[in-house]
């Protein structure tokens, strides 16, 4: 239903509960809004219980780690690769 939708329903039913004065003969509205009341209640307790179940958090068990003590590629040497680049400007167009 969502949170709204039950705070609807408990303001409705305490309307027609507290503050509305008709007399239907077979239906007596004050009955009716303590029902919707407990319907907009009802309604947003299970609401909250579904969002609170939502943000548990799950732990994962611990895992070993292996740690490696060679690299993966080997170094051969400290060579230092130094690039040229030779840019040129275009020259006039003809």
């Amino acid at each position: 239903m969502g949170i709204g939708g039950s705070i609807f329903l408990i303001a409705l039913g305490a309307i027609f509960a507290f503050a509305v004065e008709a007399e239907l003969g077979w239906l007596d509205l004050s009955v009716v809004g303590w029902v919707l009341m407990l319907a907009g209640v009802a309604g947003l307790i299970v609401t909250l219980y579904y969002w609170n179940s939502r943000r548990r958090t799950v732990v994962e068990p611990v895992r070993e780690e292996r740690v490696v003590a060679e690299r993966a590629v080997p170094v051969r040497d400290d060579r230092v690769v130094q690039e040229y680049r030779e840019v040129r400007r275009p020259g006039p167009t003809i």
